[in-house]
């Protein structure tokens, strides 16, 4: 058994937009990563860096443009390792509807609940880094 995270929102910016954003280097040091290298094309590997501590890697396991990319984590930490995480996104008539799913965790542990957490918060400062062009410093980041 596996267990899955998921979060949805909307977010008012075009797909492309949204796809940029969750795809492009440049734009997931600007909410998530401190800093991070990467193409958004199938079979890629993406360098995740969040701290020397917390550099990690993932490959693009699907993406079809301005509509989804999915990441297989490679190497990471233990509970991270056997996960994929990944955005869907819907164009709505405000803007982008966006599926988020993080799966294949191994437990429900506390690491499970923090990243849930910590997710949930990461995407609200997408939202915002889109809708208002806010960057939260990586070290105030959740």
């Amino acid at each position: 058994m596996s267990y899955t995270i998921f979060h949805n929102l909307l977010i008012e910016r075009t797909p492309l937009e949204v796809f940029n954003a969750v795809s492009q280097p440049h734009h997931l040091n600007n909410w998530w990563t401190l800093k991070s290298s990467g193409t958004p094309r199938l079979g890629e590997t993406y360098n995740l860096n969040f701290t020397d501590d917390y550099n990690w890697f993932c490959k693009v396991s699907h993406v079809e443009a301005h509509k989804s990319i999915h990441f297989k984590m490679t190497r990471s930490d233990a509970d991270w390792e056997p996960t994929t995480f990944g955005f869907d996104l819907e164009d709505h008539d405000k803007g982008t509807y966006l599926r988020f799913s993080h799966a294949n965790w191994k437990m429900t542990n506390d690491h499970f609940k923090i990243a849930s957490y910590c997710w949930a918060m990461l995407l609200n400062g997408l939202k915002n880094y889109l809708e208002k062009g806010i960057i939260i410093p990586f070290e105030s980041r959740s």
